[in-house]
């Protein structure tokens, strides 16, 4: 297994260690995932995710005017507008977007956040599973255009620092105000050069930190040092299920296109990205099943794979420690998608009611 810069750090702090897509990572620490949980809800958590991969692309203006008229910016944007399902065009340098990687059929391969660090580089963030895969996908795709493109996995260590104080927390350790939510910016971070990014995984605010491996376990010590908790994937799992974010490989598949996953506001079809077409028909004509929220009506936990009677299936579940409840997502017949339905789920042999519910399950304004 891989181990990430953090590896010693997570060893001292006592953390509970397992495999998770081919990387040695903290699942818990001893405080335990519902305290690391409400850590980030009232305070900040700090997450190491330096298992996710990074994919640069850097390219000119190209000379064909009608390719300029798609990216004036240039052909790297070119090629991600032909990879990305949104358009990448909009993203203004020091600015962020998400979107979903798809194959001809409409699958979605991954889903991705890239960010157009200076003009005509873009660096984009794959899932930890999906990085090798996505990376020959790009590259596979990017002949005819006049780009550079590397893999800058081994070059950046990624801590995620969310939460209601987060940004206080970072900012007081910045040599100049954070950039806000959906942008991104270079900072020196108590000494160290950091690309600071205002996103997250968590529902909260807080900012996604990519730094040189070297500087990665002292700047993780500085920010535990000034009050953020260290949070293993556990509680970023149950985190991202209160705010209904998707988890590739479980939300997230080939079989299943971004309009049935409720991502068909981050599909451009107009740009013609690879599995645009089939999309475009699955919008028009409606999914035949939706993924939802859902919430238990009593006791027990939904996990995936637990078919749901009449038809659908259990994609995510856990508990959440703010609605002190079962929780999930599910893909449920179209017919029976719409709030307040109420489904029957299969749990083990045992039939568990739970009702469709608005998204994102948890909201701080109740």
């Amino acid at each position: 297994m891989r181990r990430t810069p953090l590896y010693d750090n997570h060893v001292t702090a006592g953390a509970k260690l397992v495999e998770f897509a081919g990387w040695e990572m903290p699942v818990e620490y001893p405080a335990g995932v519902r305290a690391e949980h409400m850590a980030v809800r009232e305070r900040c958590g700090i997450f190491d995710v330096s298992h996710m991969g990074e994919i640069e692309v850097s390219g000119g203006t190209a000379a064909d005017p009608a390719l300029r008229a798609v990216c004036p910016s240039g052909q790297a944007c070119q090629l991600l507008q032909r990879l990305l399902s949104n358009d990448v065009s909009e993203i203004p340098v020091g600015g962020a977007q998400y979107s979903v990687l798809c194959n001809e059929q409409g699958g979605v391969l991954d889903d991705l956040f890239t960010y157009q660090v200076e003009p005509d580089r873009y660096l984009t963030v794959t899932n930890a599973s999906n990085h090798e895969s996505d990376l020959a996908w790009f590259r596979s795709h990017a002949g005819g255009f006049d780009v550079e493109l590397n893999d800058r996995v081994g070059d950046y260590a990624m801590l995620a620092v969310q939460g209601p104080l987060a940004r206080e927390i970072v900012q007081a350790i910045s040599d100049a105000p954070l950039p806000a939510r959906m942008t991104a910016a270079s900072r020196r971070l108590a000494g160290a050069q950091v690309l600071v990014c205002g996103t997250g995984y968590t529902g909260e605010d807080g900012v996604e930190l990519l730094a040189d491996p070297a500087h990665a376990p002292a700047l993780w010590d500085e920010l535990v040092h000034r009050g953020a908790v260290p949070c293993g994937l556990a509680a970023r799992d149950t985190l991202r299920l209160e705010a209904c974010f998707h988890l590739y490989g479980n939300d997230l598949s080939l079989d299943r296109n971004p309009i049935e996953a409720g991502l068909g506001w981050c599909c451009r079809e107009d740009t013609d990205f690879i599995g645009a077409g089939p999309i475009r028909s699955a919008r028009t004509t409606g999914p035949p099943e939706k993924l939802v929220a859902f919430k238990l009506d009593g006791p027990g936990i939904a996990r995936q794979g637990n078919p749901i009677v009449g038809g659908g299936v259990v994609t995510s579940g856990t508990l959440s420690p703010c609605l002190n409840a079962g929780i999930g997502m599910a893909y449920v017949p179209a017919e029976r998608a719409g709030v307040g339905t109420v489904l029957e789920i299969d749990v083990r042999g045992k039939i568990r009611s739970a009702t469709v519910m608005r998204k994102p399950l948890y909201r701080k304004d109740g």
